[in-house]
C-alpha cells in the first residue's frame, strides 16, 4: 500500500497530458489510413470529395463505437477484478440493443413525449434503461455468498445474450418492420448506422464523452479498487458505491454507443489487453491508451468491411460486428485458457 500511495503522489498531470497527447496521435494515423482505403471508381475530382465526406462520417462513428466500448471494456475489468469482463459477454450490449429496438415502437415514443429533444434523446434513454437493468441482473445472479465468481459471470452473461437475443427476434417477427435504418437485424449483428440524423449521433458523442470523463476523473480510485476490498476500504475508497457507480456509468457509455451500433462484440476485450500490454493497468493510464485503440480498431475493421463488401451489390454490406467477432472469438478463448491455467 505504501507503494501505491507513492505512486499516486508521483502522477502528475503533466503524465496525463502526455498519455492523452499520444494516444490523440494512435487515433488519428489510424483514422487516417482508413480515409485512404477503397477507391472512387470513376468519379473524378471534385465529386469524389462527397465520397471521402461519407468515408469520415464513418470513421467518426466507428471512433465514437471503439472508444465508447473499449473505455467501458476497462471499467467493468477494473471494478469485477475480471480480465474477461466486457460490455458484449456480459449481455450488457444486449440489453442495451434490445431496449434500443423497443424505443422506436409508437407506445414507447409516446412515453417519452414528455421530455425535451426526446426526438434525440429518446434511444438513447431507452439504450441505458436496458444495458443498467442488465448489468444489475448479470451482477445479481453471479454473486454466491457475497462473492463475485468470474466463471459464473460469464455463464450468466452468456444466457442472458440469448434471451435478449431471442426476445429482439421474437419481437422482430410479430411486428414487421418499425423504422429501423438497415433494417432490424442490422441492430442484432451489429453494424455502424450512418443513415441515422445527425441529432442521433451528437447525442450518443455527448453522453460516451460525459461518461469517459468521469471515468477518467474517478481513474485514481479504479486504481486502489484494483486491491482488495478491505485495503482499499482503509485507503478510504467506498468500494460498493464506486463499483454500482462505476457500472452505471459505464453502461452508459455502452448504452450510447449500441444506439448507433448496435451489439459489437469483443473491442471492450481486446483493446484493454492491448493498451495493458503497453502501459500498465492504472486505469489513468489504460483508459486513454485503450479508448485510442478502440477508436483506431474500429474504424479500421469498418475499413475492412467497406473492402470484402461487394461493390455495388444492394444487401450485401457486411456488418462490422462480423469482423470483430471473427477476430476477437478466438482471442477472448485464449485469455480464457489462460485465466483457467494461472
Amino acid at each position: 500500500m505504501t507503494s501505491l500511495a507513492s505512486g499516486d503522489a508521483r502522477w502528475s498531470g503533466r503524465r496525463l497530458f502526455v498519455t492523452l497527447l499520444l494516444s490523440v496521435a494512435v487515433w488519428m494515423l489510424l483514422a487516417a489510413a482508413c480515409l485512404a482505403v477503397g477507391s472512387t471508381g470513376q468519379i473524378a475530382w471534385p465529386a469524389d470529395r462527397v465520397i471521402y465526406r461519407i468515408r469520415l462520417d464513418g470513421v467518426l462513428l466507428a471512433s465514437l463505437v471503439g472508444a465508447a466500448l473499449a473505455s467501458a471494456g476497462v471499467v467493468y475489468q477494473a471494478v469485477l477484478r475480471n480480465p474477461l469482463a466486457d460490455p458484449y459477454l456480459l449481455g450488457v450490449s444486449s440489453g442495451a440493443t434490445l431496449f434500443s429496438y423497443l424505443w422506436q415502437f409508437p407506445a414507447a415514443t409516446a412515453l417519452l413525449a414528455f421530455m425535451a429533444g426526446e426526438q434525440y434523446l429518446g434511444q438513447q434513454v431507452f439504450a441505458f434503461v436496458g444495458a443498467v437493468a442488465t448489468v444489475a441482473i448479470v451482477f445479481l445472479l453471479a454473486t454466491q455468498r457475497g462473492r463475485l465468481e468470474p466463471v459464473t459471470l460469464l455463464l450468466v452473461g452468456v444466457i442472458v445474450n440469448a434471451v435478449n437475443g431471442a426476445v429482439f427476434l421474437l419481437l422482430n417477427a410479430l411486428v414487421k418492420d418499425p423504422a429501423t435504418p438497415g433494417g432490424p437485424l442490422a441492430l442484432l449483428v451489429g453494424g455502424l448506422q450512418q443513415t441515422l440524423p445527425t441529432g442521433h449521433k451528437v447525442a450518443a458523442a455527448v453522453c460516451v464523452a460525459i461518461g469517459w470523463a468521469v471515468m477518467l476523473y474517478a481513474g485514481g480510485k479504479l486504481h486502489v479498487a484494483a486491491l482488495s476490498d478491505a485495503e482499499a476500504e482503509a485507503l478510504g475508497v467506498r468500494v460498493n458505491r464506486l463499483r454500482w457507480t462505476a457500472l452505471i456509468v459505464a453502461s452508459l457509455v455502452t448504452a450510447a454507443a449500441v444506439s448507433v451500433s448496435g451489439p459489437i462484440g469483443f473491442v471492450g476485450l481486446v483493446c484493454p489487453h492491448l493498451a495493458r500490454l503497453l502501459v500498465g493497468n492504472d486505469p489513468r493510464k489504460l483508459l486513454p491508451l485503450a479508448t485510442a485503440l478502440g477508436a483506431g480498431l474500429l474504424a479500421v475493421a469498418d475499413a475492412a468491411t467497406r473492402v470484402l463488401s461487394r461493390p455495388g451489390a444492394a444487401g450485401t454490406a457486411l456488418p462490422v460486428g462480423v469482423l470483430t467477432g471473427l477476430v476477437g472469438g478466438p482471442f477472448f478463448l485464449m485469455l480464457l485458457l489462460k485465466t483457467r491455467r494461472g
